[in-house]
């Protein structure tokens, strides 16, 4: 029976062990642009079988916090190259994940102070980040304005660009959509932000449509082996909402069972929150179910909330891949100390998003 602690095929990629380092926005990347200080960081953590970048904006219009880093200039590119290679030579395997806020941004955050794009133009009630004085803080997002049908083809063609470029320029081992927490790809998924009447919204046919337009132009470009994505079926996150979700998602998945890809990260109940949402059952291993009988071979890839003990029960009962967050925020050697259950570093709330190598870089190793 495998462990926690075993190596896998997953795709194109062979991982030391079954630990995933989730992606975590930091808000660290001035001018969108990846930092030395973003490579060391990445290289602390390269014990984890696979590493998630933080979300990164495949173009401007993308963008929806500040200082978060991109995919789509030259100075990104080579900046993202820094953390690959430092990554590599640590001996780690990292994918970058791809990233389309829609509405959940901030004119001031959009090219030429425009309105974030939506499938409706339905604000989002939550919150972004923006920089004052170098200080982060939480606003309320924009008003976004709904995207004409004839725009979504150049989203799909920016996707798979930015896979194309962070493959081949970056160096990165492959890309994960982010489909999940409210945010463009999942907007159009769900009914509560898509209240379009084309081709893109109304069934769960149409509302599917966009997602899986960018899943085959990805692995067009950079092939399935190279390619998860990351789903979120009842995360309330971003103000994410649907009506009947396990139709939308059995659907969603059956679709992604014929396209060969390298792992399917779901998001189990709260994003950061409560695993179990007595408003929004959902039936996580029926998913799973779904997947498999309509031929899907992927990794399956679980998160939110695991422990060790969690942890290796999912791996017992036949999970690939778990995936860890904040855990790695304050434990660069997570694998480690979860392989020896030593004591765990607290994760300092107040540096999460912004600043330095404080509560970034400084947090103490096991062994030095």
């Amino acid at each position: 029976m495998p462990t926690l602690f075993d190596p896998i095929q997953v795709g194109n990629l062979h991982l030391a062990n079954r630990i995933v380092m989730a992606s975590l926005t930091r808000n660290r990347a001035p001018d969108a642009i990846p930092t030395p200080l973003m490579a060391e960081y990445y290289a602390q953590r390269a014990s984890a079988g696979l590493l998630i970048t933080e979300a990164t904006a495949i173009s401007q219009q993308g963008q929806g916090y500040a200082d978060v880093p991109g995919l789509y200039g030259t100075e990104q590119l080579d900046g993202w190259r820094r953390v690959t290679e430092s990554v590599h030579d640590a001996g780690g395997k990292i994918v970058v994940q791809l990233w389309h806020v829609g509405r959940v941004s901030h004119s001031e955050l959009q090219p030429g102070g425009a309105p974030p794009v939506a499938p409706s133009a339905i604000t989002a009630k939550t919150k972004t980040v923006l920089i004052r004085n170098g200080v982060p803080i939480f606003v309320d997002t924009s008003e976004p304005r709904a995207l004409n049908a004839d725009e979504l083809p150049g989203i799909v063609h920016t996707y798979q660009a930015a896979a194309r470029n962070a493959v081949e320029t970056a160096g990165f081992d492959g890309v994960e959509i982010h489909g999940a927490n409210g945010y463009l790809l999942d907007q159009f998924l769900k009914n509560g932000s898509n209240q379009r009447t084309d081709d893109y919204g109304g069934s769960i046919v149409n509302r599917a449509r966009l997602l899986l337009e960018v899943v085959r132009a990805v692995t067009g470009a950079v092939g399935g082996g190279r390619t998860g994505i990351r789903l979120s079926p009842v995360t309330p996150a971003n103000d994410a909402y649907d009506a009947d979700p396990q139709p939308l998602f059995d659907y969603v998945i059956q679709k992604l069972a014929t396209l060969n890809l390298a792992y399917i990260h779901i998001i189990e109940g709260a994003t950061g929150g409560p695993r179990e949402l007595p408003d929004r059952p959902f039936d996580y291993a029926a998913l799973k179910a779904t997947y498999r009988t309509a031929g899907g071979k992927a990794a399956w890839m679980v998160n939110n909330g695991y422990d060790k003990a969690l942890a290796e029960q999912a791996v017992a009962d036949g999970t690939d891949l778990v995936a860890f967050g904040k855990l790695f925020i304050a434990n660069p050697d997570l694998v480690e100390r979860l392989r020896r259950n030593a004591p765990l570093n607290k994760p300092d709330p107040a540096t999460f998003y912004g600043g330095g190598a404080k509560g970034y870089t400084d947090y103490p190793l096991l062994y030095k």
